[in-house]
């Protein structure tokens, strides 16, 4: 006894001592570490979600295991298939709260299905031969303990295992027994790579699991799932939808660089995360987009497949894998061993270029080498994109090899007379002698800053600190460049810490964080501020620039009016933070682009050529203005076929204007242009027809107004409508009572695209009988960041309930004289009998702190709340909550949740009553009841949990 109590006494301490070690290094993000180096120069991951229910499923362990083996699984297939795909690390899911909590190893330890074939053993030893890592997921979820009518937890042989009652369909229990598998992985897989986490476990975290990981497995990744956890390796971005283009997954991520991050995400198109029985589609144009645009934005491409009970892939997921095999070669050195450009390793600028283009570029970080990967190829036969300063000497296409004319001025870079376009991705391999003609040793300074991030962040030529803004709108930067010097243009790198649209991802809601709108001052002093250019950013990746003319000053101003980011999504509004900011004094200069210069074409009048350094052959044409008689005329616009087409026109405009076309003497069409600069172009779009071979075009103005160059391509699709965000209100089901009502209706359109639209008009459509209050709102014309928004009263008829309609609110407008339109609805219903007030959780009346809506399809709105409880601000609460007598009521809520769950509820700020639930699937409304004490007139209930998850949150009704 006194041996055993000697040798308890010494695993005690080493426990503590380990312990200790592991507090003192806890919580500190290791942004770079050796062990994440193979990873570093990896493009791409194979997710395999294979487990007892693939299909067909199995409820019995030994009967899955059997058929796994007599269906000829063999790890090498695997393998292969991934370096097909260009992967450089497998991560096997099979330990899945879906998939039946199989464990594809010989386990000691009981609790869940453990097979005796040692498959993650076999899998890791066939990378290792292949170079290929292997990666185990591990859940940290039991809520799916019985979803398919069999308990697949053994409570009671974890529990006689660990000599205590252990419920292992509890978080506690079942952190306490994967807590286990993870040591006994860890002792027995010297070649492992690594965890992927799915989500964190209470017990894990007090236990300090991961610091354990990191003492006993040094050179282990850990990642997890959807949250930024500052003791892992990486952070995986899951199953990104919404962007435009679909296939710009970046668009949608909020890790900025150099923190390791993936995009998780599954190649069939349809289907679930693992086999379920069907042979799905791949969409081969979106997963190579996927794939190329996070090499462009150094994030790794974590791709999902879905293989059989026997290993195989399914026939067209198969069949990708081949495609990609000889795809990728040809283009090989532009997506491995490469950074994405237009960050912290350098490069020109990604994100949407000339006449429709998107793309991304990659950076070698040894040989400088950039790569312009065309994604969606541009609607002419040439690519323009901003250059950064970056001198280039040479252009080739990389599948042809052949070399291509190229032309450089006014901060771009024109690759020209492209005939062959790839599918999916067409590469330029673009040589440069580097960047130039920037300023050096520039002092910043903000009228805002969070503690730790000053403006001196702003020019330190670090990207890994940054200015962050402590929440100040309006904020300015000062820029003290010395003394008084040359500047023509900004070069911003926001922090990519936010997405670039709004969105809700897992009922998160997001919103970009970059600048929107923007003024820029310059002086001599520091004390007296002459106004230079006002507009408005995209919110886009990568560096943006402000173009502003020929300055000389000392001191140049960035204010930052606002930021694109909405009160909805609180975690993201008016948190501004930029990396860096530089000041050019110049561009770099190159061939002419051949474009159609304004300086080479007819001039009328009293229009004259003269100097123009932010123009694209350094000239432009002034002196338009007054009509027809100064004009200037272009006789050679020649296309191959005719049609109608877009006619681009770079223009400078000191003051508000109309730029006219005429085409080979036709009557002429006009756009509005607005107040800009004289000295800095801005596009103008018109559309034209034109016939095949030489075209005669006029371009005249009514008002002060230089020409740069005009361009031709082709017009944009049908199918694209430019993004904008409409906004309507009330959001949600609106209730009502019996008889004739009236709903107050607010909507705002924001044009979120640098596109140009016109004749822009806002109004709900009313259902017959209904009368509306208020005209239509309109606008001759919006530009990037634009806003038109209106107020409505629509009223039903008398004599009768509202029933169950919807009132549509249509924002119309014209891209290139072609009609669009985008639109948004209020319902509006009676509510039920016996009901005196009825509203849904996700309506707008509501104030939702740190929860989200997610779509339900089973909901009575089809939405519902998520992510309530966990922390006091993790609540909704229902204002107003009108009823005629003071009384006890019966409260109705309607919710969904999987497994034991509580809210708690305050109704006028009172005491806090629990409601304990329980429910199946999470997808299944169930309704409870509970008596409430309400005053006469408006009252306010909350519904919250301080400490732990709540059930999602459907409606609520009285009666």
């Amino acid at each position: 006894m006194g041996l055993r109590r000697v040798c308890a006494a010494v695993v005690a301490v080493l426990l503590a001592s380990l312990l200790t070690v592991v507090a003192q290094g806890a919580a500190q993000a290791e942004v770079r570490h050796p062990r994440q180096d193979w990873l570093r120069q990896s493009t791409a991951g194979l997710f395999l979600h294979w487990g007892m229910f693939t299909a067909p499923k199995h409820l019995n362990c030994a009967e899955w295991e059997r058929d796994v083996t007599g269906g000829g699984w063999t790890p090498d297939y695997w393998i292969d298939e991934a370096r097909k795909l260009g992967a450089s690390y497998v991560v096997l899911a099979t330990f899945h709260s879906r998939l039946g909590y199989a464990r594809p190893w010989p386990s000691k330890i009981p609790g869940s299905c453990a097979t005796e074939r040692d498959l993650l053993g076999e899998l890791v030893r066939a990378g290792k031969a292949k170079g290929v890592k292997v990666v185990l997921y591990m859940t940290d979820d039991p809520q799916w303990h019985s979803e398919q009518g069999v308990q697949m937890l053994d409570s009671a042989a974890y529990s006689a295992h660990k000599g205590e009652q252990v419920d292992l369909t509890t978080r506690e229990g079942f952190g306490r027994y994967s807590y286990d598998l993870f040591f006994e992985v860890m002792k027995n897989y010297d070649d492992l790579a690594g965890f992927w986490i799915d989500n964190d476990n209470e017990y894990w975290e007090r236990n300090k699991l991961y610091e354990q990981v990191r003492q006993l497995r040094p050179t282990w990744l850990l990642s997890n799932n959807n949250e930024d956890t500052p003791i892992m390796d990486t952070v995986s971005n899951e199953q990104k939808t919404g962007m435009f283009p679909s296939y710009d997954y970046p668009a949608a991520t909020f890790t900025p660089m150099p923190r390791l991050s993936e995009a998780c995400y599954k190649l069939p198109n349809t289907g679930d995360w693992w086999y379920d029985g069907g042979n799905h589609a791949v969409d081969t144009r979106l997963n190579t987009g996927r794939y190329v645009t996070n090499a462009g934005s150094s994030i790794k491409s974590l791709m999902a497949e879905t293989p059989m009970v026997n290993g195989r892939m399914p026939a067209q997921q198969e069949a990708y894998n081949n495609f990609m095999a000889q795809w990728v070669p040809p283009i090989r050195e532009s997506i491995q061993g490469v950074e994405g450009a237009g960050y912290m390793y350098g490069g020109m600028q990604p994100g949407f270029w000339n006449d429709g283009a998107h793309g991304v570029i990659t950076i070698n970080p040894r040989t400088g080498k950039q790569y312009v990967h065309v994604v969606t190829r541009p609607r002419a036969d040439f690519v323009r994109l901003r250059d950064n300063g970056y001198q280039v000497t040479g252009v080739r296409d990389l599948r042809t090899g052949e070399q291509l004319r190229f032309a450089q001025s006014a901060g771009h870079l024109t690759i020209q007379g492209i005939t062959r376009w790839d599918e999916y991705d067409t590469v330029f391999a673009v040589e440069t002698l580097g960047q130039q003609g920037f300023h050096t040793g520039v002092k910043a300074s903000a009228t805002s800053s969070a503690n730790g991030f000053p403006a001196s962040n702003l020019t330190d030529g670090s990207y890994e600190t940054y200015w962050d803004a402590a929440g100040a709108q309006p904020v300015s930067i000062s820029l003290d460049l010395g003394r008084r010097k040359k500047a023509a243009f900004l070069a911003i790198n926001q922090r990519e810490s936010s997405p670039t649209h709004a969105r809700v991802s897992f009922g998160r809601p997001e919103d970009s964080s970059r600048v929107k709108d923007y003024q820029v001052t310059a002086s001599d002093d520091g004390r007296t501020w002459r106004h230079v250019r006002s507009g408005a950013l995209p919110s886009a990746r990568g560096t943006q620039f402000i173009d502003i003319g020929a300055q000389e000053a000392r001191f140049l101003k960035l204010t930052v009016l606002g930021t694109w980011g909405g009160p909805q999504a609180p975690v993201y509004s008016k948190q501004l933070k930029i990396d860096e900011i530089r000041v050019g004094h110049s561009y770099p200069r190159g061939s002419r682009d051949g474009a159609l210069e304004a300086e080479d074409a007819l001039r009328s009048g009293s229009v004259r050529a003269e100097s123009c350094a932010a123009c694209s052959g350094t000239r432009q044409v002034t002196g338009l203005g007054g009509g027809e008689r100064n004009a200037v005329t272009y006789r050679d616009v020649s296309v191959a076929t005719a049609g109608n087409y877009a006619l681009q026109l770079d223009v400078t405009t000191a003051e508000a204007s109309t730029v006219s076309v005429s085409v080979n003497g036709a009557a002429p069409v006009s756009v509005v242009v607005p107040k800009d600069r004289a000295d800095v172009p801005d596009p103008a779009s018109i559309a034209v027809p034109l016939n095949a071979g030489r075209n005669t075009v006029k371009v005249f103005s009514t008002g002060r107004l230089g020409l740069d160059r005009v361009s031709v391509g082709g017009l944009p699709p049908s199918s694209y409508t430019p993004k904008t965000t409409l906004t309507v209100q009330p959001h949600g089901v609106q209730w009502t009572g019996p008889g004739q009502q009236s709903v107050k209706i607010t909507a705002r359109l924001r044009l979120d695209a640098d596109d140009q639209i016109d004749d822009v008009s806002l109004a709900p459509s009313l259902p017959a009988g209904w009368t509306l209050t208020g005209a239509p709102a309109v606008r001759p014309s919006m530009r990037l960041a634009g806003l038109l928004e209106g107020t409505w009263t629509a009223t039903s008829p008398a004599g009768q309930d509202v029933g169950s309609v919807s009132i549509p609110v249509t924002a119309s407008f014209r891209l290139l004289s072609s009609d669009r339109k985008v639109s948004g609805a209020v319902p509006v219903r009676t509510r039920p009998a016996g009901r005196v007030f009825v509203r849904e959780a996700e309506d707008s009346a509501n104030q939702f702190g740190s929860t989200g809506l997610t779509n339900c399809g089973a909901c009575s709105g089809a939405e519902k709340v998520r992510n309530i409880g966990g922390s006091p601000d993790a609540s909704v609460t229902f204002p107003q909550v009108t009823v005629p007598e003071a009384r006890t009521y019966r409260l109705f809520v309607q919710f969904t949740v999987n497994g034991p769950r509580s809210y708690f509820v305050t109704v006028n700020g009172g005491a806090t009553v629990e409601v304990k639930l329980d429910g199946v699937g999470n997808n299944t409304p169930y309704v409870a009841e509970i008596p409430v004490t309400l005053n006469a007139g408006a009252n306010t209930i909350r519904f919250g949990n301080d400490t732990a998850g709540a059930p999602d949150l459907d409606q609520i009704a009285l009666a």
